[in-house]
């Protein structure tokens, strides 16, 4: 068993859909405009909602000036409209998988925190524009989502190691003890397998070993002290013992003190409940895409 052979047949669970990996190539493409792009997402009318409903979110700072994709290009960019596709499209694609070890409702929950506080320490951070923060939040666990359908009984162990132990030991750091690697390398297997950009793949790989990130260590920082930030979030705590440890280099990297921790622990806590709910509905109805359940 590897991350990899975790995911090589991974559209027998789950495919992208196509305009996701149409969108994801456009970018990547010299002879593809803007407005290819935009007038590529305009065809699907329920993503093209969905999209203008997060882009004009607070986690945006937009407060409702997105009327059309064009302008959400032209504000957000590009690349941010590109991962916001993916990532949209993602929650359509997993939505209905059953396991039996946590529901979706939870994970994606807990999901949406992470990238509500992604957004909030980006926002934050002076002297360099950090490109898409939301999305990294929101995708950075999705190799849990592949352990559980795929090693169901092996991801069942190690929750439960980590819940049951008398030591303080994480559950990524279980799932090195049971199978020798954690639902980060899945998830960057399953990021590559999709085609999605290198800084989302670091942000799903390292977010728990942050100090790792070989090219994208601010990204990744930011998102390893919003998955901290979103578990004080949930259980409604600003004391920083309640949480995964963060790394002091990450804290660092993403500008952090004690004090801004606290402000953006209570503005996640505060702004996620509206974010849950717009992402809720990219969960609406929508083409099959996940086969096997």
């Amino acid at each position: 068993m590897s991350p990899e052979g975790l995911v090589a047949d991974i559209q027998d669970l789950v495919t992208l859909p196509e305009i996701a990996m149409r969108i994801a190539s456009m970018v990547d493409d010299p002879t593809s405009s803007a407005m290819d792009i935009g007038r590529e997402i305009s065809n699907d009318a329920a993503l093209t909602v969905r999209l203008l409903r997060i882009a004009n979110s607070p986690a945006f700072g937009q407060h409702g000036k997105i009327s059309t994709i064009s302008r959400a290009i032209t504000v957000l960019g590009v690349r941010q409209v590109r991962d916001l596709t993916v990532g949209l499209t993602a929650i359509r694609t997993f939505d209905g998988i059953a396991n039996d070890l946590f529901t979706m409702e939870s994970f994606w929950r807990q999901s949406v925190l992470c990238a509500v506080a992604a957004a909030n320490i980006a926002s934050r951070l002076k002297g360099r524009r950090n490109e898409s923060p939301f999305i990294a939040g929101l995708l950075h666990d999705i190799g849990q989502l592949v352990l559980v359908n795929r090693a169901p009984e092996q991801a069942r162990q190690a929750m439960l190691m980590s819940i049951d132990t008398s030591e303080d030991i994480s559950l990524h750091q279980c799932e090195h003890i049971v199978m020798g690697f954690d639902h980060g390398a899945v998830g960057v297997s399953l990021a590559k397998k999709w085609g999605l950009p290198i800084l989302l793949q670091e942000c799903i790989h390292f977010h728990h070993e942050p100090d790792r990130a070989p090219t994208h260590p601010v990204e990744v920082a930011t998102v390893h002290v919003a998955n901290s930030v979103a578990v004080l979030a949930e259980i409604n705590s600003t004391d920083l013992r309640d949480a995964p440890p963060m790394s002091p280099n990450a804290l660092r990297h993403a500008q952090l003190d004690a004090n801004t921790l606290t402000e953006i622990i209570l503005q996640t806590r505060d702004s996620a409940q509206e974010m849950l709910s717009l992402v809720a509905q990219t969960a609406d109805p929508a083409p099959a895409t996940a086969r096997g359940m």
